[in-house]
């Protein structure tokens, strides 16, 4: 690291890879590192049960990523990235051996819910029809909207809490499949704006579908990589930057990691407000996560189950809620909402001829040393019994073994940071742009930055930009035409 660059962007996660590509796309020299041996960040994969199972170890399905404005910019198929889009985006089993199929077809999807297919339907088609607008202005900071009126009729739903917007249904399908949905905010379903990435989810399954990356998600990363070197860039791995002293000199340095991250690396060069309001930044509940090598296909009991990419298994609106809020005050639910993803069935490249992968986790306490394995398995085994007949190996990961793997993940939190009304706009911390540091030069282009969590890259392009403008008065590669 003797030479000089323009810019330094330090962790190789989607929005570091991001930062990385839209500094070298506006002609600067740019330097990324890695403190692991291997790229990405949340996109890795690996051989973390037996020889021959790849499994993802972090992040697995990818409907932001497709959806991203800003990877949609970039031409990431000719570097080996190949998309894999299941025929069900998700599915919900209930007890009675059914299940609601969210697919491409708003209308099917309907269809399955009875009583609640109008309400369904008026609910999503109006934002459906406006999703390429509607992408670019939820996947941004806080700013002047370009189409004001779509993002209102969003957010009139979307701020709502999901438990009272599923009041608009009448069923327990209707219910427990947005149930289901929104409990990817990974915090209590009666807290506000939990609807928003609910309604996301469901925009995205009626859009584009849910796909993987054919590989493994560390596809994703290599072909973000293989393009930022296309370009110019460098980048160096095994480097764990713990201050900003091991940096070679650089008019800008973006650092994707969380506010604890940030405090260690450049705490001696941040005013001692902004580290005030960095130390009272929170963490949201963490995740215990297993991978499984399997003999044969999970024997799911609704066939719908076996066509998804993506399996939420919680039962009922009521169970789920119930689950997530005794987790965000501590507790640890006999019956835990799980989000089960299953690649090998659509991509045969992730396990031996005949054999399967499948991966899966639980919302539990920060920080929480509690196993589990039983509770998970219980809760799969529920919705397809003969599961555990079939598993030939199991690797888990506890929220502690999360951190340890990736320091981003603080406690097992795999979204940067709570993502509630009050760090929704504000993450990390309430300034006039959440990129800036309080060091001139030092930005954050991390999940702990808006949008948030999600494969999608756009902290990472929105760090850049400011960065770009701050720095040098340059702009960004544009996102879409009359940007």
């Amino acid at each position: 690291m003797d030479a000089t660059y323009d810019a330094v962007v330090v962790g190789s996660g989607p929005n570091g890879l991001a930062a990385a590509i839209a500094m070298q796309q506006a002609g600067l020299s740019v330097l990324l590192l890695e403190g692991k041996k291997e790229l990405g960040g949340g996109l890795r994969t690996a051989e973390l049960t037996l020889p021959g199972f790849r499994h993802d170890i972090c992040s697995a399905i990818h409907p932001l990523a497709v959806a991203s404005p800003f990877f949609r910019t970039l031409s990431l198929a000719q570097y080996g990235l190949n998309f894999i889009t299941p025929p069900v985006a998700a599915a919900h089993p209930f007890d009675d051996g059914t299940a609601v199929a969210a697919v491409h077809s708003l209308a099917e999807t309907a269809r399955q819910l009875g009583p609640d297919a109008d309400a369904y339907q008026c609910l999503l088609a109006p934002l459906l029809a406006r999703w390429p607008q509607l992408v670019p202005e939820a996947l941004a900071p806080l700013h002047i909207p370009k189409h004001p009126l779509d993002l209102a009729r969003f957010g009139l739903s979307a701020l709502q809490p999901a438990t009272l917007l599923a009041k608009r249904f009448q069923g327990e399908k209707a219910k427990g499949l947005f149930a289901g949905m929104a409990a990817h905010a990974i915090q209590p379903l009666n807290n506000v704006a939990t609807s928003a990435i609910g309604l996301v989810l469901l925009l995205a399954a009626h859009s584009q579908g849910w796909p993987l990356a054919q590989g493994g998600s560390q596809a994703i990363a290599d072909a973000l990589a293989a393009h930022f070197r296309a370009l110019g860039g460098h980048i160096e791995t095994d480097t764990y930057v713990r201050s900003l002293a091991q940096l070679p000199a650089a008019r800008a340095v973006l650092l994707d990691v969380t506010p604890a991250q940030l405090l260690e690396i450049a705490g001696h060069r941040l005013s001692s407000l902004y580290q005030w309001q960095l130390r009272r930044y929170r963490y949201g509940m963490g995740a215990f996560k297993i991978d499984w090598a399997l003999a044969e296909p999970i024997p799911w009991t609704a066939p719908e189950c076996a066509q998804a990419g993506t399996v939420h298994l919680g039962g009922t609106l009521a169970e789920i809620a119930a689950g997530e809020q005794a987790t965000a005050r501590g507790q640890h639910p006999n019956q835990p909402y799980v989000l089960l993803a299953q690649q090998s069935p659509f991509d045969p490249s992730r396990a031996p001829a005949g054999k399967h992968t499948a991966w899966a986790y639980c919302h539990v306490p920060n920080g929480s040393p509690c196993d589990m394995t039983a509770a998970i398995e219980a809760q799969v085994e529920r919705f397809a019994p003969g599961f555990r007949e079939r598993i030939l190996g199991r690797h888990t990961f506890n929220p502690a073994q999360m951190e340890a793997y990736n320091p981003n993940y603080v406690g097992g939190d795999i979204n940067g940071g709570l993502l509630d009304i009050k760090q929704l706009f504000t993450r990390p911390v309430l300034r006039a742009s959440p990129y800036r540091t309080s060091a001139q030069g030092l930005y954050l282009c991390s999940s702990s930055t808006p949008p948030g969590g999600g494969v999608h890259g756009m902290c990472g392009y929105w760090a850049a930009r400011r960065a770009l403008r701050d720095v040098w008065g340059l702009a960004a590669s544009p996102l879409y035409r009359g940007e």
